[in-house]
């Protein structure tokens, strides 16, 4: 086992990530500095602090990264309309860069040799987390307890608890979370429980951000979202920060019951795993995104980057976020938007998100030439003949030759 001195560790304060500090220490026989990100989670990321002090941590950050977060990770994919197998939009995926980012910063900036975090050995998160370091830091030490300890059960952590004298509620250690839960600014995430039987319905008090469809109110809300560069940069006319927009957009969102997901996913390692997820603000993004491109962006730079999109949205799922080609998807991407500017307007009723208008100052429709009316001119109609026939003509061919296929 190689020498570790010091390794730096992302810190929920929870149970997994509490018995991983002591693990370490007694494991390793090194100094453990704990981080906590704040990305909207929902919860107080500040106890997180005092959790750390009662296990002896003398290194503690703890960060508000919510900003950033959305500013420089979930606007730009985004500007991919990025949806991975047609239904997840990537809400976990999106946030694991960020904090591997952070987990070298603050590795380099307090000499660390290590960096550690608490994701299994089953799912994408290791991956995510790991190909994100070592982009960043090539010879950087990765510690995974969970593909080395054989703590591979709740009752097994909380009796290594008591043996250690972790500090831990236990007057709710029989009291098991029914899910594996995930959150931050863009959505929270359930598995685990009845839900890993595909074919079990999710139960309606499990979900903490929106009302049923059923239940949303039975007026539509309407709102309009103002773009510049194919970002969101105010709501009804109001300026406001990356992380308040995404903010309102869930707020709305969830009160008019839309952004529940129920998906059978493939992840990166192999195996299928079904999840259910609620992105209120992402799913209103979306489509209207795509509502202000329709207006803005010229025909083949749209249709290339609806082709580019699934291989974005995998880049991004597994984990590559750091890597040559999202950058290089990025910057084309980027370059698409400078003229994606202008106002859509949505109705939003009972999950449903309705696009009810667009406007641009940089709009390429045309109504003088698209109108069903006299165009003045505008539209040569005898021009469509001589380009049909030219595109006809391999098939034309083909047919003269016999060689068309019935």
């Amino acid at each position: 086992m190689s020498e570790i001195n010091k390794v730096v560790l992302a810190y929920s304060g929870g149970l997994d990530t509490s018995v991983i500090v002591r693990w370490l220490h007694d494991t390793y026989q090194c100094e453990v500095v704990t981080y906590t990100a704040d990305i909207g989670q929902g919860e107080e990321v500040e106890p997180a602090r005092a959790k750390a002090e009662a296990l002896g941590i003398k290194e503690i950050y703890i960060e508000d990264l919510c900003e950033e977060f959305v500013r420089d990770y979930v606007f730009p994919m985004f500007r991919a309309n990025a949806i991975y197998e047609g239904e997840y939009l990537l809400g976990t995926s999106i946030a694991r860069p960020l904090i591997a980012k952070r987990l070298i910063d603050i590795a380099n900036e307090t000499g660390a040799d290590a960096i550690s975090h608490g994701a299994t050995g089953k799912g994408n998160d290791q991956v995510r987390f790991e190909l994100g370091a070592y982009a960043l830091k090539p010879g950087v030490k990765i510690i995974a307890p969970w593909r080395e300890w054989d703590l591979n059960s709740r009752e097994k952590l909380m009796d290594y608890c008591e043996k250690r004298d972790i500090p831990v509620d236990f007057a709710n250690k029989k009291k098991k979370s029914p899910y594996s839960m995930d959150a931050n600014l863009l959505h929270i995430s359930y598995e685990g429980d009845i839900l890993e039987d595909p074919w079990t319905g999710p139960e309606e008090d499990m979900w903490r951000w929106s009302v049923s469809p059923e239940a949303a109110p039975d007026q539509p809300t309407i709102i309009e979202l103002t773009y510049q560069a194919g970002d969101i940069v105010a709501i009804d006319g109001k300026a406001m920060s990356a992380a308040e927009v995404l903010r309102y957009l869930n707020k709305v969102g969830g009160a008019n019951g839309i952004g529940r997901s129920d998906i059978v996913e493939n992840r990166y390692v192999g195996m299928k795993s079904r999840g259910c997820y609620e992105t209120p603000g992402g799913t209103i993004m979306l489509p209207a995104h795509r509502a202000i491109e329709s207006l803005t962006l010229d025909r083949e730079a749209a249709h290339l980057k609806d082709e580019l999109m699934p291989r974005y949205a995998e880049l991004v799922y597994n984990g590559y976020w750091w890597s040559p080609e999202r950058k290089m998807l990025q910057a084309a991407i980027d370059e698409s938007q400078q003229f994606v500017n202008g106002v859509v307007r949505l109705k939003l009723y009972k999950g449903n998100v309705i696009v009810e208008g667009r406007q641009s100052d940089q709009s390429l429709f045309d109504e003088s030439i698209a109108t069903f009316e006299d165009d003045a001119g505008a539209y040569d109609q005898k021009d469509a003949e001589g380009f049909i026939k030219l595109n006809a003509l391999r098939m034309r061919i083909a047919a003269k030759k016999g060689r068309q296929m019935l």
